[in-house]
């Protein structure tokens, strides 16, 4: 891709984060921080590939925010380059944390509502808060914390959770919430998603402070359903791929490569089957 080429995609790129990254941030007031780890399969094909990443839960008053800590990192460095350069257009994006993530999940007592950019579009979609848990009298100490035990069947897998009553926020990583206790550990039952807490910020060492969520992240967000979405951004990979051949970019046609693609498709294992 020549000069003309990569100002062009940087500019776009640019342009876009300067509006969002130029509103306020989030005014909640954090009431607990979480770290968990997922560890997944994202091929049923290549079992022994167990990927990982490193997630926030963070907690306010009434609702609980969840994205990718690389996400995170990503907004952070990204706006300190931009402010720094904000009369230049050198934005290194060497130094910018990759993430498999990029959505944010917003949770409160009655849904959860799940935001992604697509493109210059930011679309959002509901969940309702998981009902149906049924709760197993049996209990575990994982990590030092006393947890119970509870099980329910969603989006095509069955999971089970371990959550602790000791810590009283009706959270956990993902969609999963409506628990009388935070979840501290949850698992579906063949093995290929597992979300467990490795890290929390004592109650003491958030007074005064606020979320971490960038308003652009979630604000004046269009609604639309899941299906949609997946569609938009099937569509818009593939209008980003026209324009890059319209500009002259050349892809690869390698055999093997495209082997590779057909066998990474069919054994694409996302966390919702369904």
């Amino acid at each position: 891709m020549n000069f003309r080429k990569k100002q062009t995609l940087a500019f776009i790129f640019v342009f876009f984060f300067s509006i969002s990254f130029s509103q306020t941030t989030s005014s909640d007031s954090l009431r607990g921080e979480f770290t968990y780890l997922l560890q997944y399969r994202p091929n049923t094909l290549s079992r022994e590939n167990v990927s990982k990443e490193l997630f926030s839960l963070q907690i306010s008053d009434k609702r609980a925010f969840f994205t990718s800590e690389n996400k995170l990192k990503f907004d952070s460095i990204f706006a300190e380059q931009f402010n720094s350069k904000r009369n230049g257009f050198n934005i290194d994006m060497r130094g910018l944390p990759p993430s498999k993530f990029k959505f944010l999940i917003i949770q409160t007592n009655d849904n959860s509502q799940f935001y992604e950019a697509v493109g210059m579009t930011l679309l959002s979609y509901n969940n309702p808060v998981i009902r149906d848990w049924k709760l197993i009298d049996e209990t575990k100490v994982i990590n030092s914390i006393n947890c119970k035990k509870a099980v329910v069947s969603y989006k095509g897998r069955e999971w089970t959770a371990w959550y602790s009553t000791e810590i009283p926020f009706p959270y956990g990583p993902y969609k999963f919430s409506g628990l009388p206790g935070l979840i501290v550990k949850i698992t579906d039952k063949t093995g290929d998603y597992d979300f467990e807490l490795v890290k929390s910020v004592s109650s003491s060492k958030l007074k005064g402070k606020v979320v971490r969520i960038n308003e652009a992240r979630y604000h004046n967000a269009k609604l639309v359903t899941k299906e949609e979405l997946i569609q938009a951004t099937k569509n818009f990979r593939e209008n980003a791929k026209y324009e890059l051949e319209r500009m002259g970019t050349v892809f690869s046609d390698d055999q093997n490569k495209q082997k590779t693609s057909e066998t990474e498709k069919k054994g694409y294992n996302p966390i919702e089957l369904e």
